[in-house]
């Protein structure tokens, strides 16, 4: 597909899912006023984009622009599988274009993403103590010579601009068991390591910023590839007080995911995470939240990659049900990130719970040296977003950035990057 078919490829996209039927993923009043949705409500550990976490979210009544829905029996078939089952299933699809204003080579970038998702719940269905298989299979390709996510060092930029909208096309991104006692949740297989690592409500790339520096890590972890094999035990201390911890293969390849029995067992580098947090209550936990992330990861000798250790720490606070102010920031000692220093700031707005939403944010990085040379300038991102809800299962999101002093490109003081991302969910 050429550059000049993605806008109305979009379109298309809007078209189509105007008259389909589920819920957006990953809403602030979703998760804030449980009481409004069907049970299960309450967020488990993980992020916005965990499975779990995200079936629930689609199924809930947003409140669209528009609200048509011609896929009633669809639904409704889910619902009566999920009830006399235990299978929870969720497929949706995602476009983003990008443009910007400068660049050392390509300055423009789009693609595609099919995913196919859900839970099994195998072991104490319609209790508190369930185990289940969880899964998540993907078809990422691009429109363009290059993906959205090499755009960002392709004008210059250490950073990446939606970093899960490559061209890998098929591959595995989870496949694991999951087993949940009471106050205790274990994962252990085939993992995404930014469904639990420093996660906060606006994370996803799906729904969220589109720039990394406002997701996960905040570019000073370097996190794990996909479809890593490895644990994770997250647990609550008190109501409001949790702690989460894990390891995990740096070596990881979701297109080839069970070589990483090879890598895990033979190789052994491995990333280690620790996360104590705070909540003013469970089903708050996305959105009132302080948590401090350490992190620590082997040498990899392949890569060619230091071993090292850094710290993030994680404020976000709902206030009025409306707004969601918050504060990231990361140090990494080596390891190979981006950022050696990171600093995020910015504001979500959303009328009303499950509504369109806007995200403001602004950071502040300085290049790690020992994945980059010495000398460079510290870059600074401003991003805004606007997330309109189409259809209770289609949302657009427009998004605007503008980076100042790119550090690999020292010919441009600035560069503006114009984005357009759909998501269609059912």
């Amino acid at each position: 597909m050429t550059s000049t078919s993605v806008l109305p490829t979009a379109l298309l996209l809007a078209l189509f899912a105007v008259d389909s039927t589920n819920a957006q993923e990953s809403e602030l009043g979703a998760e804030a006023n449980p009481a409004e949705a069907p049970a299960p409500r309450y967020p488990r550990f993980g992020g916005p984009d965990a499975v779990e976490n995200q079936l629930a979210t689609d199924a809930t009544p947003a409140h669209p622009f528009r609200d048509r829905t011609i896929l009633e029996a669809f639904s409704a078939w889910k619902t009566q599988m999920q009830e006399e089952s235990g299978l929870s299933i969720g497929v949706d699809y995602s476009a983003v274009s990008l443009s910007a204003s400068e660049s050392l080579g390509e300055n423009h970038a789009a693609g595609g993403m099919l995913r196919f998702f859900g839970t099994w719940d195998l072991f104490g269905r319609g209790s508190d103590n369930t185990g289940a298989l969880v899964w998540k299979v993907e078809n990422r390709h691009a429109y363009t010579d290059i993906a959205p996510s090499a755009l960002g060092f392709e004008t210059g930029y250490i950073g990446l601009f939606e970093p899960p909208f490559s061209d890998q096309k098929a591959r595995v991104t989870n496949l694991y068991w999951r087993q949940r006692w009471d106050n205790i949740t274990l994962i252990a297989g085939f993992l995404d390591v930014t469904d639990y690592v420093d996660v906060y409500a606006l994370a996803s790339p799906w729904t969220g910023f589109m720039n990394f520096a406002f997701s996960t890590g905040t570019t000073t972890i370097p996190l794990p590839n996909d479809a890593t094999l490895g644990v994770a035990l997250g647990a609550w201390l008190t109501d409001k007080l949790y702690v989460i911890g894990g390891i995990s293969d740096t070596n990881s390849d979701p297109t080839s995911p069970f070589d990483g029995f090879d890598t895990f067992f033979d190789e052994r580098e491995y990333f280690k995470h620790f996360e104590v947090g705070a909540t003013n209550s469970r089903e708050n936990i996305y959105v009132d939240n302080i948590h401090l992330t350490i992190w620590q990861v082997d040498e990899r000798e392949a890569a060619k990659t230091p071993d090292g250790w850094g710290a993030n720490f994680s404020y976000t606070r709902y206030l009025d049900d409306k707004w969601l102010p918050y504060i990231r920031a990361g140090y990494a000692d080596d390891g190979g990130s981006l950022m050696q220093k990171s600093l995020s700031v910015g504001i979500a707005y959303q009328p009303v719970p499950g509504s369109n939403l806007l995200g403001v944010g602004f950071n502040w990085g300085e290049p790690n040296e020992s994945s980059f040379e010495s000398g460079l300038d510290d870059q600074y991102v401003f991003e805004v977003f606007y997330r309109l809800n189409i259809s209770e299962q289609l949302a657009i999101t427009p998004d605007i950035q503008f980076i100042k002093n790119p550090a690999l490109n020292p010919t441009e003081s600035s560069i503006w990057v114009f984005g357009l991302r759909a998501r269609m969910a059912f």
